[in-house]
């Protein structure tokens, strides 16, 4: 028990056994006021003193990028332009891209006022419940520690190797452990120059698809949007309008996996040099930067590639599946299949470097408030939470499940898993800003008041919930057609949501928490907070402006 609490236990005995006592003085209140604050300010902010502050604003946006352009993009964007063909597949992209964009404005305002390490899981604890931000720690760990994209890469190097993928699996494992045992600003580094490479590449493969479209590719004949006329939509399970929607609205559910990773601005926040200053600009940035780059690639696929093509209608795991390989491969460009494959390969490596360092940083946050063992809080020197690492490292030799002809198979389940969880996420992260936003008025603030305010990001939560929700429940609607429930489908889509009310109701029930009212949100902490520390603002880079201005 802290001295603040003796304090105020001796109180209250003192209170009841005589209420004619009046021995408590203003002092005394005071220091108990003094020590309860100074005891939420450690859990809230003094975990945070133990990580090396090692990332600057150009890692975390670029950290974004390479989360986002992953395999979810290079390999299974086929089978979406098989289910929902070439202008469904586009309007999948931007309605998908619109409400992700919603969730960040949020999850950049909260970021701004409370920025610490595990950002959404952290928030839900102060701004919801407990138990809700352990269940949401929890499904994160589990999302984390799947080794979807370790599996990719042992697939995709299949591309040139004959080479058994376990021994794929085991060489990315180790560079993967490797690039996390020492300061958050190597993995930093590595992941600015793959997303700088990254952003090269698609940049490449953007104009190649333009002028392909456009017949500047010998023995390809002008193709303009004849795909889009040829296909707009492609009809599912039944016919006319209505099958052209279950098409599309199953294309839009596996479209959730591609966006994932945006969220990684704000994750690292208790890494970050300048957290508030270093969140707001790279969010308020790197979002257009990656809508704009994600949609013209689609754009370019959808111009190049007909959805009618047999070769796209099942993702193989591997780069031979790419329809952006098959597209070229049917043109007959030779050398360009091996950049893509490059690309995803560098897309699977930086996700899967990227699960480990969450996984990890999703331990520390659990562990900030007693919801996982206090030994994930260790550092070393370099500032790394290296249990957390060395536990998540233990899960990845999962990934040699998919060292069996069935890889394709593993990859899809992992894939479906993923994306039911990243709705959890993203529906957290609504649902703790429209927390947030009622606090505010319930105490007397206004959204004017926050350190930095994101424009319509009050009603994008509430917009975004919505689909949200919708999108979860209805992810595995297939299962319910007649004729076509697959347990392994149904399980993918839908395991998220026991899981969530399992671990929500054991902490519930364990700890007895309670939903907390608008009124006994503690803001003040965190204006106090804001207050106390100004960040000063770095200098405006000059030189190389044209390539800076990629995470400026």
């Amino acid at each position: 028990m802290s001295k603040a609490d003796n304090i105020v236990e001796t109180r209250s005995v003192s209170s009841e056994t005589s209420s004619t006592n009046k021995n408590v003085t203003d002092v005394e209140v005071l220091e108990v006021d003094s020590l309860r604050q100074s005891s939420i300010e450690d859990v809230v902010f003094e975990r945070e003193k133990n990580l090396d502050r090692g990332l600057k604003q150009r890692h975390i946006q670029m950290l974004s990028l390479v989360g986002v352009f992953g395999t979810g993009l290079f390999l299974s964007s086929g089978k979406t332009l098989y289910l929902t063909g070439n202008v469904g597949m586009l309007l999948s992209y931007l309605f998908i891209g619109i409400l992700v964009g919603m969730n960040q404005l949020a999850i950049i305002e909260m970021s701004c006022l409370m920025p610490v390490t595990g950002s959404y899981i952290r928030h839900a604890d102060h701004f919801v419940d407990s138990a809700y931000s352990f269940a949401l720690g929890w499904i994160g760990v589990y999302q984390h520690i799947l080794p979807s994209e370790i599996s990719a890469t042992a697939v995709v190097m299949g591309y040139w190797s004959d080479v058994n993928p376990a021994v794929w699996i085991t060489v990315f494992m180790v560079i993967i452990i490797l690039c996390n045992s020492w300061k958050i600003r190597f993995y930093g580094e590595i992941e600015f120059f793959f997303g700088c490479l990254k952003v090269l590449l698609i940049s490449g493969l953007i104009i190649f698809s333009i002028v392909m479209d456009l017949g500047g590719v010998k023995n390809v004949d002008r193709i303009g949007f004849r795909y889009w006329k040829e296909t707009p939509f492609k009809e599912y399970y039944t016919t006319g309008s209505l099958g052209a929607f279950l098409g599309w609205w199953k294309a839009s559910s596996s479209v959730v996996y591609a966006f994932g990773g945006v969220n990684a601005i704000s994750y690292y926040a208790g890494e970050t040099q300048r957290p508030r200053h270093s969140i707001y600009t790279a969010g308020k940035r790197i979002f257009f930067r990656v809508f704009v780059l994600y949609l013209l690639t689609v754009f370019g696929l959808t111009l190049i590639l007909s959805s009618k093509n047999k070769k796209i209608a099942n993702t193989t795991g591997d780069s031979t599946g790419s329809p952006f390989v098959i597209a070229i491969k049917d043109a007959g460009v030779k050398g360009l299949p091996s950049v893509i494959n490059a690309i995803v390969l560098s897309s699977a490596f930086s996700a899967a470097n990227m699960g480990l360092v969450q996984t990890s940083r999703n331990l520390f946050a659990l562990a900030t408030k007693g919801q996982a063992p206090k030994f994930f809080l260790k550092t070393n020197r370099f500032g790394l939470p290296y249990w957390g690492v060395l536990i998540s490292a233990l899960f990845m030799p999962l990934a040699y499940m998919s060292a069996s002809k069935s890889a394709s198979t593993v990859f899809g389940w992992f894939q479906n898993l993923t994306s039911a969880n990243l709705l959890v996420t993203w529906i957290a992260i609504d649902v703790n800003h429209i927390a947030l936003q009622k606090a505010l008025k319930a105490q007397g603030y206004t959204r004017d008041d926050l350190p930095y305010k994101m424009p319509f990001a009050n009603i994008g939560a509430y917009v975004s919930l919505f689909f949200f929700i919708i999108l979860l429940l209805t992810g595995g609607y297939t299962n319910f057609l007649n004729g076509n429930f697959d347990i392994s489908s149904f399980f993918s889509a839908y395991f998220v949501i026991p899981l969530f009310a399992v671990l929500f109701f054991f902490w519930k029930f364990f700890k007895k928490t309670h939903i907390r009212r608008s009124e006994e949100v503690d803001l003040q902490t965190l204006f106090k907070d804001v207050d106390e520390n100004p960040e000063t603002l770095p200098p405006p880079n000059r030189g190389w402006r044209l390539i800076k201005y990629l995470w400026e």
